[in-house]
C-alpha cells in the first residue's frame, strides 16, 4: 500500500526516481513483493514538475512495463475460456504460477464434464503435463481453496493415485488450517469414492478433523451433506452430526428432511430424537411435499420401524389424489413401506387396488406379487375384490414357474391369508420337488419358509375341500426347531398364572402347545358337557405331532385354545389383527377349537387376579355359548 502511494505521488508531481521504477516493478500478480530499496536517492534523479504539464498520466517507465496478469485478471481469463484447447494454450500466451496452473486444471475438469470430453486425451496432452509439473514444483504456493479444487479435479479426470501423492500430502499438511466448509466439500468428494473400500489416509485424517471441529457447522447444507456422504464412514462423527442436525432441525426443508431420513435408513441408525424432530417440523410447517419426498420418508420410516401417526396421515392424504398419476413401481414401493409400518389407510389402499385393476398390464409378475404380499400382511380385502383378484390371477397364474422359489412361497402364502389360493397354487408349492429344497435349510430364513409351507399345508387340509394334491409329510410338521427361543412376555406369564388358578389342577391345562397346523397355542383345555375341565393328557390329540392319550373325547366335550394377542400382532393404531394372525384364528377354528382370545388392550386393564380369572371364565363361557348357538 505504501509503495503504491509513493508511486502515485511521483506521477502527480511529475517526479521520476529509481524508487518509483523499482516500486512499480515489484507490483506483480496479485501479491505485493517487498524488496530492499536503496537507502538514499540522489537529488539529481528528482525532477521538479512544471504545473503547465499534465501530470495525471502513467510515466514512461510504467507504460513500458508489462507484468503478468494479476490474480483477478487471470481468473477472469481462465473462466472465460470455453474449450479445453483454449485452457491448454493459456500457458503459451501468459506466464502462469502454480496457483494459476491449478486454476486452469480445475477449469479443464469442469469443461471436460460439461462437454463430455474424454479425460484420457487431456491427461496425455504435453501442455497438461507442463501445468501439472508447475503445480508439483511449487505446490506450497497454491492457495487453500484452489488446492482443494485441484485435488477433486484431478480425481475426476482419472489421474493415477500415485501421481496424486504430492497434492494429497499437501492437503493433509493443511487440514487444520482449512475452513470447515472446504473440509466438508472435500469429505463429500472423498467419501463418494471410498464406498465399499478402505478409506485413504487423507480421508481418515479428514474424518478426525471433522469430528474435532463439528461445532463449526453453521448451515443446514453442510450437516446434510456430511450425514449423507461421510456419516457412514465414522460412527463417532455420525453421533456428532445427529446432535447438530437436531439443533438445526427447524431450518430443514422437505428435501433436507428426505435426505437425512434416507441416510439414517441406509445406515440403519434409528435415532429416535432426530426422527421425532424431523417428523414434528415436517407436519407443523405444512410443506407442499413432492411425491418423491413422500415415498422416501415412508420408506425410511418403514426401514427404521419408526411410527409417527401424523406423518403417516399426511403422507396418505397427500398421496391419495395423486395415485392415478403415479408410476406403478412407486405404488408398489409405497405399499411395501406401509406394510412394514403396519399402517392401513383404507382410502389410500382402495385407490391402490383400483389402480392395480386399471393398470394391471403395466405390472410385471414380481411387482404384482409384492402388491399381494402387502395386502396380505395387513389383511386388507379391497371393496373391488373380485376385479382385483381377477387381475392378480390373470397376470400371475401363467408365470408361477418363472418366479423365484422363495417369492413363490411368499405369494401362495399371502393368497392363503387373503383366502384366494387356488388348488393349482397349493399343488405347485406342496409338490415334493419344491418343498424338499426348504426342508434341509437350517438357517433362520429357511426356518421361516418351512413354517410358511406348514401354513400352506394347513390351508390345503382345512380350507380347501376340493384339494386332492400332495401334502407335506407328517415328520415335516414339527415346530420345535422352527420357533426358536422366545422371551417370555409379561402378558404370557400373567396369563399362565391365571389359567393355573382357573383350571384348578395342573393336569387339566396344557401350555405352549405346538400344533401340526404351524401355530402355537398359549394354552389348551378340554371341557365336558357341563363345562368342567377334564385331564387333558388322557385324550387323543390329532393336532399334536405325537399324541399322549388314546381316549376319544366324551360326547359334548370341547377343546378350548387360548390365544394371547400382543401389541405387535395388530395393525398400527387398530384392533384388527395382521393377516398372519387372522389366518391362525381361521385354521384353529377349522381344526375344531373354540377360541378364547386374550388381547393385550383388555388384559392390561385388569388389575387384580380375581378380575383376570373372571375375565377368562367369562370368555370361556362366551365361546361355548357361541358354539351352541350355531
Amino acid at each position: 500500500m505504501a509503495a503504491k502511494l509513493m508511486q502515485r505521488c511521483y506521477q502527480l508531481f511529475g517526479a521520476s526516481s529509481p524508487l518509483c521504477i523499482h516500486t512499480n516493478a515489484m507490483c506483480v500478480g496479485s501479491r505485493m513483493v517487498l524488496s530492499r530499496a536503496p537507502s538514499q536517492i540522489p537529488l539529481a534523479s528528482l525532477r521538479v514538475p512544471s504545473f503547465t504539464e499534465r501530470t495525471d498520466k502513467p510515466s514512461a517507465h510504467e507504460q513500458e512495463y508489462r507484468g503478468p496478469y494479476k490474480y483477478e485478471e487471470m481468473e477472469g481469463v481462465i473462466g472465460a475460456a470455453v474449450t479445453a484447447e483454449e485452457l491448454l494454450h493459456l500457458r503459451a500466451l501468459h506466464p502462469v504460477n502454480a496457483n494459476q496452473a491449478a486454476l486452469i486444471i480445475a477449469r479443464l475438469s469442469r469443461v471436460a464434464v460439461e462437454q463430455k470430453l474424454e479425460p484420457g486425451s487431456i491427461l496425455e496432452d504435453a501442455r497438461f503435463q507442463q501445468l501439472l509439473q508447475t503445480v508439483h514444483t511449487e505446490i506450497s504456493q497454491v492457495w487453500n481453496a484452489t488446492l482443494v479444487s485441484l485435488l477433486k479435479s484431478l480425481s475426476r479426470l482419472g489421474l493415477e493415485r500415485r501421481r496424486l501423492g504430492s497434492v494429497e500430502q499437501e492437503v493433509r499438511w493443511r487440514l487444520k488450517r482449512l475452513p470447515f466448509k472446504q473440509l466438508a466439500s472435500l469429505a463429500e468428494h472423498l467419501a463418494t469414492g471410498a464406498r465399499g473400500g478402505e478409506p485413504s489416509e487423507l480421508l481418515s485424517d479428514l474424518l478426525k478433523q471433522l469430528e474435532l471441529r463439528w461445532t463449526e457447522i453453521e448451515d443446514t447444507r453442510t450437516v446434510v451433506v456430511l450425514i449423507t456422504k461421510a456419516g457412514a464412514l465414522s460412527p463417532a462423527l455420525m453421533d456428532r452430526l445427529e446432535e447438530k442436525a437436531l439443533e438445526l432441525a427447524e431450518q430443514f426443508g422437505p428435501e433436507d428432511t428426505r435426505r437425512i431420513a434416507m441416510a439414517l435408513a441406509f445406515q440403519n441408525r434409528r435415532s429416535v430424537p432426530l426422527l421425532r424432530a424431523l417428523s414434528y417440523h415436517l407436519v407443523q410447517k405444512h410443506f407442499t411435499l413432492s411425491t418423491n419426498v413422500l415415498l422416501d420418508v415412508a420408506f425410511a420410516f418403514g426401514k427404521l420401524n419408526f411410527h409417527q401417526t401424523q406423518v403417516f396421515q399426511k403422507i396418505a392424504s397427500d398421496l391419495h389424489p395423486r395415485v392415478a398419476e403415479m408410476a406403478h413401481w412407486d405404488v408398489v414401493r409405497c405399499l411395501k413401506s406401509f406394510a412394514f409400518l403396519k399402517w392401513l389407510n383404507l382410502p389410500l389402499f382402495e385407490a391402490f387396488a383400483q389402480y392395480t385393476v386399471d393398470n394391471g398390464n403395466r405390472f410385471d409378475p414380481v411387482p404384482l406379487s409384492n402388491v399381494v404380499l402387502a395386502f396380505a400382511r395387513l389383511n386388507f380385502q379391497p371393496s373391488c375384490a373380485e376385479a382385483f383378484f381377477g387381475t392378480i390371477h390373470e397376470r400371475l397364474d401363467d408365470h408361477l414357474d418363472a418366479l423365484d422359489p422363495y417369492l413363490l412361497v411368499d405369494l401362495v402364502w399371502s393368497l392363503c391369508v387373503l383366502q384366494q389360493a387356488k388348488a393349482s397354487h397349493l399343488r405347485k408349492v406342496l409338490a415334493p420337488e419344491l418343498y424338499t429344497r426348504f426342508l434341509g435349510d437350517q438357517s433362520p430364513k429357511g426356518h421361516n419358509y418351512r413354517l410358511k409351507l406348514i401354513h400352506i399345508n394347513s390351508t390345503a387340509r382345512l380350507e380347501s375341500a376340493s384339494y386332492d394334491g400332495p401334502l407335506l409329510p407328517r415328520e415335516a410338521l414339527g415346530l420345535k426347531e422352527l420357533q426358536g427361543e422366545r422371551k417370555v412376555t409379561p402378558l404370557q406369564s400373567s396369563l399362565k398364572e391365571t389359567l393355573e388358578v382357573v383350571a384348578g389342577e395342573e393336569d387339566k391345562v396344557r401350555f405352549a402347545v405346538d400344533t401340526v397346523f404351524g401355530w402355537q397355542l398359549d394354552a389348551e383345555m378340554v371341557l365336558n358337557a357341563d363345562n368342567q375341565a377334564l385331564p387333558i393328557a388322557d385324550f387323543e390329540a390329532p393336532h399334536l405331532l405325537q399324541s399322549q392319550g388314546s381316549k376319544p373325547l366324551p360326547p359334548g366335550a370341547r377343546r378350548l385354545a387360548f390365544l394371547r394377542w400382543e401389541f405387535p400382532n395388530f395393525s398400527n393404531r387398530s384392533k384388527d389383527l395382521l393377516g398372519r394372525f387372522a389366518m391362525a384364528r381361521r385354521h384353529l377354528q377349522e381344526a375344531g377349537f373354540l377360541l378364547v382370545d386374550v388381547p393385550y388392550y383388555e388384559w392390561l386393564d385388569l388389575k387384580s387376579e380375581w378380575q383376570k380369572a373372571a375375565f377368562l371364565r367369562d370368555r370361556m363361557n362366551k365361546a361355548v355359548a357361541e358354539e351352541m348357538a350355531k
